[in-house]
């Protein structure tokens, strides 16, 4: 049984900005298929069906598209959302193959906590790897568990699962363990500037009490 959801399509013939506004009006998402071995493709979709399979699948979702009678095996390959509602405004897939390996970035996750007293910093939030197309990680783990403190954990320290072979940069830091740093004391600080002030009150004080001596 296939791993991956299918969607219904259908094509498009009208382009611009006017046309991506009516298609979002009738709940549907501009879209295109695009491959080394494919012509580019443009279509749309249904916003909310989408939507649930961004949601449900991750960023790398795997969908297979009918379009016009048409199967395509396609990987999301970009989502521009809005800066406002955060709908997806328009989609890139691209063609796929079975039995093809995509690079893809996955993203990281931590598990664990690190020795008593200190905190670890997520330095790197995906990994760029290669995978088969149907086998893609949703997240790959990263244990900091009893990590002591100024640990470093690059790319080359993360076991990839399964057939998944890293493509990043060996040397990318993806978290490190550190002391937190001192909290500062409010009412510390309240205190300081509150004898500050007295003191400053005190002196203006002298300061006239002198000259009303003087002027006596």
């Amino acid at each position: 049984m296939a791993k991956y959801p299918t969607l219904q399509a259908a094509e498009r013939t009208e382009f611009g900005k006017g046309a991506a506004r009516r298609l979002r009006r009738d709940w549907k998402v501009p879209a295109v298929i695009y491959g080394p071995e494919t012509e580019p493709i443009h279509i749309a979709v249904d916003i909310l069906e989408f939507t649930s399979i961004v949601r449900n699948n991750g960023s790398n979702a795997v969908i297979e598209i009918e379009v016009a009678g048409d199967k395509h095996l396609t990987m999301v390959k970009h989502i521009d959302q809005n800066v406002l509602t955060l709908d997806i405004d328009h989609a890139d897939l691209l063609a796929i193959k079975r039995g093809e390996k995509v690079e893809v970035e996955v993203p990281i996750v931590l598990e664990g906590e690190p020795e008593a007293g200190t905190i670890a910093i997520q330095d790197a939030d995906v990994l760029l790897v290669e995978a088969d197309v149907l086998n893609i990680p949703e997240e790959i783990t990263v244990s900091i568990e009893g990590k002591e403190v100024n640990t470093v954990i690059t790319a080359a320290d993360v076991q990839m699962p399964g057939d998944v072979t890293l493509v990043a940069d060996p040397e990318t830091v993806i978290a490190s363990v550190t002391y937190p740093e001192p909290e500062e004391d409010e009412d510390a600080e309240e205190e300081a500037a509150a004898e500050a002030d007295a003191t400053d009150a005190s002196e203006v004080e002298a300061t006239e009490e002198s000259s009303e001596s003087e002027e006596s």
